[in-house]
C-alpha cells in the first residue's frame, strides 16, 4: 500500500511541473572586445575550372587577398596574394606569397632572414666555384699505387 502512495505522489509532482520551461542560456562571449565589422568581402569561385579569387577587409585594418588557377598538365592550383594589418604599436606589416610548382613562398621585411655568411666563407665557396668552372675539381681515375713509387 505504502509503494501505491509513492508512485502516486511522483506522479502527481511529475504532472504539475511547468511544461515546455527552459532554463534561459546567456548569449555567447567572445572575449568582451569590441565587434569589428568586415568593411568588404568579395569572393568567386572556385569555377568549373578551378579559378578563383577573393579578398577582404574588416575595420581595424586587416586586409587579405588571394587568387588561383589551376596550372600545367595535372591541374594543380597555383595561387598568389597577401594579407597586411597593423601591430598595436603602429607598426605595418605586410606579406605577399605565391605558391606554385615551387613550392610556398612568402616575402615580407619581417621574416627572418639568415645571417650573413663571414667574408673567408664567401672567398671559399667563390673559389669553388670557380674551379668547377674550370673542370679543376673533376675527379680523376682512382690510383693503383696506393702511394707506392
Amino acid at each position: 500500500m505504502l509503494s501505491k502512495a509513492v508512485i502516486c505522489a511522483l506522479l502527481a509532482v511529475a504532472a504539475a511541473a511547468p511544461q515546455g520551461y527552459s532554463v534561459p542560456t546567456p548569449a555567447p562571449s567572445y572575449g568582451g572586445g569590441p565587434v569589428v565589422p568586415i568593411l568588404v568581402d568579395n569572393r568567386e569561385g572556385p569555377d568549373q575550372f578551378g579559378n578563383y579569387n577573393f579578398n577582404f577587409e574588416t575595420g581595424d585594418g586587416i586586409n587579405r587577398q588571394e587568387q588561383g588557377a589551376p596550372q600545367g598538365e595535372l591541374g594543380a592550383v597555383a595561387s598568389q596574394g597577401g594579407w597586411s594589418f597593423t601591430f598595436p604599436d603602429g607598426t605595418p606589416a605586410v606579406f605577399s606569397f605565391v605558391a606554385d610548382g615551387a613550392g610556398y613562398q612568402p616575402e615580407s621585411n619581417l621574416l627572418p632572414t639568415p645571417h650573413p655568411l663571414p667574408a673567408h666563407a664567401i672567398a671559399q665557396i667563390e673559389k669553388a666555384r670557380q674551379e668547377d668552372a674550370l673542370g679543376a675539381n673533376r675527379p680523376s681515375a682512382p690510383s693503383r699505387s696506393y702511394g707506392l713509387p
